[in-house]
């Protein structure tokens, strides 16, 4: 067995020197999580430059029975990039494969490296006449590699659906070294298997995704925003099903916050305007967009929430007039994680549940969560149209200053939010992923018979169990 030193430069001797950082180097930013709830360590930080540098390095540690944890841009909500804090590990960062391989309009499709930046793709598109659609609040910061391994959601999934639906093709590294390349970008395929389904959510535990051919689609060209405030979450759900019979699929996004929400980030990042008084329970952002310039879609936006307004289904609405205003209140939205971070220690959760039951979901849930921890701030936001609401409970500082000091009423929390998911026909993860905060709460809730097929398939990729260990899975019952 290599030793640490001799592991780092057979590492040097694949990467080159300058990209690899060794224990006692600086490692600190790879070695936490974002939220700063978990810490591991590592042998080495390994910056990777290429597909074949990927396979190499895996081969290296395969043989070694090193485990590797890739890591995108560490911007995930679950700790699923971070090394465990025993044993030995590599993290392999994928900044460095951060090209775009190819742009095709014909096809409407971008091939891209794991490393690329989120609002990079988004620009490329553009230069094209291009959207690609995927947008969440960290896109200025995370990688396309980490958005497909956690089948990353956002604020479009209403009309272009979930990373997972972006998704043409992978090429995918295996815990072998073996290179999977499926990167035809073909619209249709029934040729065996889909096995890029496979890699999408996987969080990094089945392979190391190095390159994805991605879905470009036609970039709007007219746009209307509003900001809604209700006097219930069901009046969201009755101005859904108005919009979609009214303009269609020109209903691009339908993103709520809870009136508490807004307060928190109010208080706490200053920079971000709320030009409105928070008199209302609910606020949600209706955007339409269509393709078409010149498309007047103001017109029956004004319309829908005019006769809306009239019945009392809404208690106010500010149309946008411009695209600043329009910027404005989606910082709002983006803001909602930054503003909670910096609000206490936020135990959060990522539920998704049918339509028809999300107002009784959100209802039920704030309602049993102040009962039993009455020091809580329940806030919430969601993407209304995809089931997915996130509840939040954020605690003092001062009182649960870390995650040991939390655990026990997280743990209430987070049972009386997964029994009202469960009882509510709905599933703990929608976008957000497993990780490491979920582990537990994933093998309550889910059926033995579906984590038994998951170990089964974890075991017939992985083996070694060196694909970023610990995550996702909680080890089988003896």
């Amino acid at each position: 067995m290599l030793t640490d030193t001799a592991l780092a430069g057979s590492l040097a001797g694949i990467v080159g020197q300058a990209h690899v950082i060794a224990a006692g180097g600086d490692q600190e930013p790879y070695l936490v999580d974002w939220r700063g709830r978990y810490h591991g360590r590592a042998v080495a930080v390994v910056k990777l430059g290429s597909t074949a540098e990927v396979a190499a390095v895996v081969r290296l540690c395969a043989a070694e029975g090193i485990a590797l944890v890739p890591q995108g841009g560490n911007t995930g909500m679950c700790g699923a990039a971070t090394p465990p804090a025993e044993g030995r590990s590599i993290v392999l960062r994928l900044d460095r494969m951060n090209r775009i391989r190819a742009v095709s309009p014909l096809a409407n499709s971008i091939t891209v490296e794991a490393g690329c930046i989120l609002q990079r793709i988004q620009e490329a598109a553009a230069e094209v006449d291009r959207l690609f659609p995927l947008s969440l609040g960290a896109e200025g910061s995370c990688q396309i590699g980490g958005n497909i391994a956690t089948n990353a959601g956002g604020t479009a999934v209403l009309r272009y659906g979930p990373t997972r639906e972006l998704v043409l093709g992978l090429e995918v590294v295996l815990p072998d070294g073996t290179v999977l390349d499926r990167l035809q970008g073909l619209r249709k395929n029934a040729s065996g298997y889909d096995l890029k389904q496979l890699f999408i959510g996987s969080e990094g535990t089945l392979g190391i995704i190095t390159a994805a051919s991605l879905k470009l689609f036609a970039r709007p060209k007219a746009s209307a925003l509003a900001l809604v405030a209700l006097p219930e979450m069901e009046a969201a759900l009755r101005l859904l099903e108005r919009l979609r019979g009214t303009v269609g699929d020109r209903l691009g996004s339908l993103e709520a916050m809870s009136r508490g929400q807004i307060e928190v980030i109010a208080e706490h990042v200053p920079d971000v305007a709320i030009p409105f008084a928070l008199d209302c329970p609910w606020y949600l952002l209706v955007e339409l967009t269509d393709t078409l310039a010149g498309t007047d879609l103001r017109t029956p936006l004004e319309a829908v929430l005019g006769a809306a307004l009239e019945e009392g289904l809404i208690a106010d609405a500010i149309l946008a007039g411009s695209e600043a205003q329009a910027a404005a209140l989606w910082r709002i939205r983006h803001s909602v994680s930054e503003g909670s971070k910096r609000a206490g220690y936020v135990v959060s959760h990522d539920s998704a549940v049918p339509l028809e039951r999300q107002a009784v979901f959100v209802r039920n849930t704030e309602r049993r969560i102040l009962a039993a921890v009455p020091q809580a701030r329940v806030v919430m936001h969601g993407h209304i149209g995809d089931g997915n609401i996130h509840v939040l409970a954020i605690l003092d500082r001062d009182r649960t200053p870390d995650a040991a000091a939390a655990a026990p009423v997280a743990q209430r929390i987070n049972e009386i939010v997964d029994d009202e998911t469960a009882a509510q026909g709905g599933v703990i993860s929608a976008e957000h992923g497993i990780g490491l905060s979920n582990r537990d709460r994933l093998a309550r809730v889910t059926a033995p018979g579906d984590l038994d097929l998951m170990r089964r398939i974890k075991a017939l990729l992985d083996p070694q169990g060196l694909l970023n260990p610990g995550k996702i899975l909680l080890p089988a019952p003896r």
